[in-house]
């Protein structure tokens, strides 16, 4: 079912007055319970209601309910097609700002989990397309700008549970890659928001799994082959280059150095593991990142 932008516009009007976190109507002890029953809710119009509600709890710092309930309940509607069109547009209304860096996440976890939850939206639209070519551009135009973003790499805390910011735009583009309504200038944006974050400027060093969500994108973009080998040589040339270092030798003589020489590394392995499954679509990217990485000392 496709649906016309302007049903987008009511969408995100009807829920400007969001729920508090839990939702009113639903305490904490309710949700668990929800969730112990594997989210399984048979009255259609509270189910429906509760996943836009649920939306509030993408940014609660209490990371059962934003990741173990928010999260996971909203996973589980989507994907076993238990939420209708109307509340999937409005989910969608809902998410689009999150992505952006106005929207006073200071603690970091409302983007990173908006991200995710509309990579779970992204998936509904591939596995039955009810977007139309302007709402899903909307979707890359959201999704490449939110990954480029990112600048708050924190993963994983003991108490605060997972932020992923990175991982999870790389999931959102993951499932766009996978669609097969996107065009070949698309995936080149997705391509371009990937290669931002291989390896971020500072000192930092990934160390959360984020080189395996990003080469995922880039494994999938490869099996649509939209590219030449040449394109692909450009592609991991420019993304395995020492720069802004003069040489990758020179990556000894600095944190930022060390940073970005691991991240690199990191990235290609990924690839070029992933590239042994056999597929033989993937066969060309072996090579060209195996030849990157032995460039790296």
């Amino acid at each position: 079912m496709r649906l016309p932008m302007v049903l987008l516009t009511i969408a995100a009007c009807a829920v400007s007055a969001h729920a508090a976190c839990p939702p009113s109507g639903h305490d904490r002890d309710r949700l668990a319970a929800l969730r112990e029953n594997a989210f399984a809710l048979p009255d259609a119009d509270v189910r429906n209601a509760l996943a836009v509600d649920l939306l509030d709890c993408l940014g609660a710092p209490d990371p059962d309910l934003r990741d173990g309930i928010a999260f996971e309940a909203l996973s589980t509607w989507l994907r076993a097609d238990r939420l209708t069109a109307a509340t999937r547009t409005a989910l969608l209304a809902r998410l689009l700002p999150m992505l952006e860096p106005t929207t006073g996440d200071e603690a970091g976890f409302r983007r990173p989990f908006a991200a995710l939850v509309l990579s779970e939206v992204a998936r509904t639209d591939r596995a039955s397309p009810w977007l139309d070519a302007a709402q899903r551009e909307k979707v890359v135009t959201a999704a490449t700008r939110y990954l480029t973003s990112v600048d708050d790499y924190r993963g994983f805390d003991d108490r605060e549970g997972w932020r992923h910011g990175v991982a999870h735009g790389s999931d959102l583009l993951l499932q766009l890659v996978l669609n097969p309504a996107l065009d070949a200038s698309q995936i080149e944006r997705i391509l371009a928001a990937v290669a931002q974050q291989v390896a971020p400027a500072g000192t930092h060093s990934y160390v959360f799994g984020e080189p395996e969500r990003l080469a995922r994108p880039v494994l999938y973009a490869a099996l649509r082959e939209t590219r030449s080998a040449e394109q692909w040589h450009a592609w991991f040339a420019a993304v395995a280059a020492p720069a802004p270092l003069p040489d990758w030798h020179a990556a000894f003589q600095s944190r930022a150095g060390l940073a970005r020489r691991h991240n690199v590394r990191a990235f290609l392995s990924a690839i070029y593991t992933g590239t042994r499954d056999g597929d033989p679509k993937l066969s060309l990217l072996a090579p060209i990142a195996l030849a990157r990485l032995q460039e790296i000392p």
